[in-house]
């Protein structure tokens, strides 16, 4: 089985490869976010859960997530593989997801980064933000505080994923085309 993570800054491409991923290996996408929504709309004990602290402004804990991508695993069990998107951003869901996948005979197969300059990201962000009218991609200082965020906090996860050899750089900038290219060549070698 493929289990990807796909990781990157925002703004990095990350959506983008993901679609290209799916369709070139016929995955199946696990974006913790989608996950999180689909819970709370089927009224699931996690997501029933979920919304509660949610609704009171705090975050999901670690535990909630992994157990929502448990099920999520179960229900695909004829998968050739998962992308896994936005998850994990911490070293100790690094290691939560890691358990898991080892509780039901799998492992990652590499973390793909998508390695783009802050400067760079910037302009992309700005450029979206034009397009999706999502306020969070049209404020340069929000942007900045966001690619900081990733650089304190989600950035460490790819040392774990270097430890155990199984971390892969791929430029993240030139043509959509070629950058799935440079992907797909990291994918062949897993």
């Amino acid at each position: 089985m493929l289990n990807i993570v796909l990781f990157g800054p925002p703004g990095a491409g990350k959506g983008t490869q993901s679609q290209n991923l799916i369709q070139q290996y016929n995955l199946i996408h696990l974006s913790t976010g989608d996950i999180l929504r689909g819970e709370i709309t089927n009224g699931t004990p996690l997501g029933l859960e979920a919304k509660k602290l949610m609704d009171e402004g705090l975050l999901v804990p670690d535990e909630v997530v992994i157990g929502m991508i448990s099920n999520k695993l179960d229900q695909n069990k004829d998968a050739k593989g998962f992308i896994f998107d936005g998850f994990p951003r911490t070293v100790a869901q690094a290691e939560a997801l890691d358990q898991l996948l080892v509780s039901k005979n799998e492992a990652i197969s590499g973390m793909i980064a998508l390695e783009v300059e802050e400067e760079e990201l910037g302009k992309r962000l700005l450029l979206r933000g034009k397009d999706s009218g999502r306020p969070d991609d049209q404020n340069p200082e929000i942007i900045k505080k966001r690619v900081h965020e990733y650089t304190t906090k989600t950035a460490p996860v790819a040392n774990f994923y270097k430890s155990q050899s199984k971390f892969y750089s791929v430029q993240g900038i030139g043509s959509i085309e070629n950058i799935f290219s440079d992907i797909k060549a990291v994918v062949e070698k897993l």
